[in-house]
């Protein structure tokens, strides 16, 4: 199997996550080591907007809807911070839309959108998946939560099943764990690997299928 490079771009940070805009497949954004966000044109190999915000790092991207909006997870959690550990963007405008988001003093590794709901989930390291609106101004479901996993530093992973119904995640103990979206209870915990397990995937379309990796580079599928 023989794969074309067809763009090249040289950033000038380390960067640790990527999102492509949704209405706009040439378009992406890259976070990383860096107080900056960048939205980058494959076309024309060029940095087309930059969002930026006192922070260190970039841990992960979302967007939301159509893309006109995008969510950032940072590093931020000190005492005078922790507003900004969750920044919702106007992608047009890079102007911020809201920061005051999540003030409980967690890093969040992982968001996720849900597929047919207007929410997304928030990994955080207190271990617990918190649920957010994804309409503004975003607010936080404190009646429902998705707890039973360890994150304990490690940046694990969540996801939706292609319904909604069921949010998966990894854990810090190497299980894999799976949530009824609607209840918030624990459906299943699998002891996939004898390290952190990092990753709990969803088959795109066979949906008793799911992929599960560790931090020492183990892969499982399971059915």
């Amino acid at each position: 199997i023989h794969y074309l490079v067809v763009a090249k771009m040289e950033n000038q940070f380390k960067v640790t996550c990527l999102a492509f805009q949704p209405s706009d497949p040439s378009v992406f954004l890259c976070g990383g080591f860096s107080a900056e966000v960048k939205a980058w044109d494959s076309r024309s190999c060029q940095v087309i907007r930059t969002y930026t915000s006192r922070i260190q790092q970039t841990l992960d991207i979302l967007f939301l809807g159509e893309g006109r909006e995008f969510m950032t997870s940072t590093d931020m959690v000190s005492q005078d911070s922790a507003d900004r550990t969750l920044i919702a963007w106007d992608f047009t405008t890079t102007a911020k839309v809201s920061n005051q988001i999540f003030h409980e003093r967690y890093t969040c590794p992982s968001l996720a959108l849900h597929p047919q709901e207007d929410s997304f989930v928030a990994q955080t390291n207190g271990n617990y998946i918190a649920l957010f609106s994804a309409q503004r101004p975003y607010r936080m479901n404190k009646m429902k939560r998705f707890e039973g996993h360890k994150v304990e530093g490690y940046a694990a992973q969540c996801e939706f099943s292609s319904d909604g119904t069921i949010l998966s995640s990894g854990s810090s103990t190497g299980s894999a764990h799976f949530y009824d979206f609607q209840s918030g209870r624990s459906v299943l915990r699998l002891h996939a690997h004898e390290q952190a397990c990092m990753c709990v995937s969803f088959h795109p379309v066979l949906s008793s299928v799911v992929a599960t990796c560790d931090w020492g580079g183990e892969i499982k599928i399971w059915n």
